[in-house]
């Protein structure tokens, strides 16, 4: 798909697509040389084959056109795989975001590429590669609707939505913690695309969500970004932890992307050129 086919089928078919890839799919299995069960079997070469995870439904990182996986990690992983020494990417599992960590701990994938915030809850759980992206909170609304917040503290007394274990929702519960927002007025949803059409029928009010997501939305759907909410996140590819190898191979080959240019390319494919 050239760079104009990609665009048009993000304006176009929106995000109506990605809502096909919600069902997780359960067990590993990469393929080359040798099955992989997740743990990162080694083919008849010395290659070892491994098998990443994803969490279709968030766009433009992740998401289905037709039956296949298209986005920016998808390309990403891909490359950075082909540039890890003594490694080659099999296949692809399709999980509910916040099932990801245990399909890796439970060696069902060896990698996580979902745009996935490197924090301290889940660095107990898992490792990570250096940083790929960066990215902050945004909070979306109705477009020309009649709510217009400015900060978080606007969310009182209003609906709003997040999707299960992304940023958003520790937003969203730091928000009910300070009983700034009611937790009867706290919507969750296993995909982000369920939120903004449930944003577009007028059954909440706000949807808080990563910006660079935020801002593809935007442009497909009629919703449209309030504001800003800085948080200085990092997104980066998960492994578990002690696979030091892997780690080592993935941060070597995200190194060469960056240094070939390729990952100047997709990032321009995918975003149109954000400086991230």
């Amino acid at each position: 798909m050239d760079d104009s086919d990609r665009r048009t089928y993000l304006k176009a078919t929106g995000s109506a697509a990605v809502a096909l890839a919600l069902a997780g799919c359960t067990g590993g299995g990469g393929s080359g040389g040798e099955s992989s069960d997740g743990d990162g079997e080694t083919s008849g070469s010395d290659t070892t084959t491994i098998t990443a995870g994803t969490a279709p439904g968030f766009p433009p990182f992740e998401m289905k056109e037709g039956g296949e996986l298209v986005g920016f990690d998808i390309d990403l992983l891909s490359a950075v795989v082909t540039e890890a020494d003594g490694y080659e990417l099999g296949s692809w599992q399709e999980y509910a975001f916040d099932s990801l960590v245990p399909a890796l701990t439970s060696n069902k994938i060896d990698v996580v590429a979902a745009g996935m915030t490197i924090n301290d809850e889940r660095e107990q759980q898992i490792d990570f590669t250096n940083p790929y992206y960066n990215a902050d909170q945004a909070i979306i609304v109705r477009e020309n609707g009649d709510f217009s917040p400015s900060s978080l503290a606007d969310l009182s007394g209003h609906k709003v939505g997040s999707q299960s274990g992304t940023t958003g929702e520790g937003v969203a519960k730091e928000l009910i913690e300070k009983g700034t927002l009611k937790e009867s007025n706290y919507n969750t949803y296993d995909s982000y695309v369920f939120a903004v059409q449930d944003l577009e029928n007028g059954n909440i009010d706000a949807v808080i969500l990563d910006l660079p997501v935020a801002q593809t939305f935007a442009d497909q759907r009629p919703v449209s970004i309030a504001f800003t909410y800085e948080t200085g996140e990092r997104y980066g590819f998960g492994i578990r932890n002690g696979d030091d190898d892997l780690q080592s191979a993935l941060n070597e080959g995200l190194a060469a992307v960056r240094d070939s240019g390729k990952y100047e390319e997709l990032r321009n494919e995918w975003f149109g050129g954000s400086n991230q």
